[in-house]
């Protein structure tokens, strides 16, 4: 095997190495072979993390088995296996290192209390919890316990107009009596307060979780795509992926746009669908748009054929049928 990348990592505690490792990708034959060799003081230990043929693959899976392996504390012994100083010095670390904070020093009495809070504004507004804080900006509030509307406006993601509108509950609930805040506003001491390597590895954390739904994502995507070469239907993308029929569908759009061609599953599953009633979908895409799919439903069907057809159905097909549309669109010459 032809070695083409190897580097070699340390773990400290106290000052003092308590681990070694090595991460390196090899080539033979055109196979990658990537892996991690670690050396606790108990013998060295070699994990292969992958093998196959697709490299851009492999750097997925690279990118988020070492960042899980930076988030438990070790650290490059030559600098380049992870450009550090793009992750760490970028603008909004000062936010960061809030976070950071709040989360090492939960205050779970008033967090608990936010949050059930949270659920019952979201459901007399009708909204989703997240759209009136987010699980971070109420932890945020928890720990720092801000007094008034001038501290609220200091949490990063509390904006003039969340502070006016829940400002005033928040602040009620911040200021009852017996919670103790960790520190005074400004809160430019928090800095002071965290360890650089215990904020490090933090961060690192943040960017495995990152990581890892790109690393599903990558998956699903070539699981789609070689279902696509095999000529499987809807019903047989959906039992190799695990996906709903809504969720494929959706894919299918996302990989046309980046400019994949899915028109044999299309025709696939529209090949029971009449002519007559492709063509009244066609038209009406035509005449009304593709942005929206409810004015073409309503012009194309009436409200017995929706009842009898299902509306979910029919919304799958036109969604499919939009495909082929814009594809035919983009790929037709404009008049001059």
């Amino acid at each position: 095997m032809r070695m083409v990348f190897l580097n070699s990592l340390e773990r400290k505690e106290s000052g003092a190495i308590c681990g070694s490792a090595q991460v390196w990708i090899g080539e033979e034959d055109g196979v990658w072979r990537m892996g991690w060799n670690e050396n606790d003081g108990e013998g060295e230990r070699e994990t292969i993390w992958y093998e196959g043929c697709s490299w851009s693959e492999m750097l997925h899976v690279y990118r988020h088995r070492l960042v899980v392996k930076l988030s438990e504390g070790y650290r490059p012994v030559v600098e380049g296996i992870w450009d550090e100083r793009e992750e760490l010095q970028r603008r909004g670390m000062g936010a960061q290192k809030l976070i950071c904070y709040s989360e090492l020093h939960e205050n779970e009495a008033l967090y608990n209390e936010l949050c059930v809070w949270r659920r019952k504004k979201a459901a007399s507004a009708r909204k989703a919890p997240y759209l009136i804080a987010s699980n971070r900006l109420l932890r945020l509030v928890s720990v720092f316990r801000p007094q008034s509307v001038e501290e609220l406006l200091q949490l990063p993601g509390f904006g003039e107009a969340k502070a006016g509108e829940f400002g005033a509950e928040l602040l009620e609930m911040t200021q009852s009596p017996g919670g103790e805040r960790p520190g005074p506003f400004p809160l430019d001491w928090v800095e002071r307060e965290i360890d650089e390597e215990v904020f490090r590895s933090w961060m690192y954390k943040q960017k495995e979780a990152k990581l890892r739904q790109e690393m599903v994502k990558f998956s699903l995507r070539r699981q789609i795509l070689e279902a696509l070469a095999q000529g499987l239907n809807l019903e047989g993308l959906c039992e190799r992926t695990g996906l709903e029929r809504r969720e494929a569908v959706e894919w299918l759009e996302v990989l046309e746009k980046e400019g994949y061609v899915t028109e044999s599953l299309i025709r696939l599953e529209l090949a029971e669908m009449p002519d007559d009633e492709q063509q009244a979908v066609w038209q009406a895409f035509e005449e009304l748009g593709d942005s929206f799919l409810k004015p073409v439903l309503q012009r194309v069907y009436d409200q017995e054929r929706i009842e009898r057809g299902g509306l979910d159905q029919l919304y799958e097909k036109l969604r499919l049928l939009r495909i082929s549309y814009r594809r035919h669109k983009e790929n037709t010459p404009k008049a001059v």
